[in-house]
């Protein structure tokens, strides 16, 4: 994995949109965005997700053992579901402020694969915490991509301390619900 401390928040992060039947809490803004690093050594991809606003607000996973875990997104969890190629298949990788992580295959829209173990490697993630802002960088190597990465859907579950969930993404699929499975949710082509 690249330093971490190396890789600042591009200044092309991608605003994420709230769900309407999730409203998020007043003033509060997520971005995120895809850096490839694409050279010998380390192969792979730095996931960035920038929530700013009232942060004290948010009910934010307290610091726990890396490693897989199950159940993030009902939590405060940042998510990315990258397509395989063209076909229906795709991944999903969950990220918690709290360190841990989650990845899941599919041969198709919520269809996960036969015996879908979590990797013996995982990503590794980063947090940076202010008053007004939380910074969650997650590194995915690249044996945990599909082999031919196609579109990307970043996506993000918020937690209020009152325990209301809001469901943001770059593109919602439909209006009166949240689906970040739905294939029209990969708005993103990496390049």
């Amino acid at each position: 994995m690249p330093d971490s401390r190396l890789v600042a928040a591009p200044a092309s992060l991608l605003a994420l949109q709230v769900h309407p039947a999730t409203p998020g809490p007043e003033g509060l803004s997520v971005r995120a965005g895809v850096q490839i690093v694409d050279d010998a050594v380390t192969p792979g991809w730095w996931l960035h997700y920038l929530i700013e606003g009232p942060v004290d607000a948010l009910t934010i996973p307290v610091p726990q053992t890396p490693g897989p875990a199950d159940g993030l997104w009902r939590h405060t969890c940042f998510e990315a579901f990258v397509q395989d190629g063209d076909g229906p298949g795709y991944r999903e990788f969950n990220f918690s402020p709290s360190g841990q992580w989650a990845v899941y295959r599919f041969t198709a829209e919520r269809e996960r694969c036969a015996n879908d173990t979590p990797p013996a490697v995982g990503p590794s993630i980063n947090v940076q915490t202010s008053a007004d802002a939380l910074h969650l960088r997650a590194w995915i190597p690249h044996a945990l991509l599909p082999e031919t990465p196609g579109r990307v859907g970043l996506t993000a579950v918020i937690e209020t301390t009152e325990g209301q969930l809001s469901y943001w993404a770059l593109q919602h699929p439909h209006d009166d619900r949240p689906d970040f499975h739905h294939p029209a949710g990969r708005a993103l082509a990496p390049a």
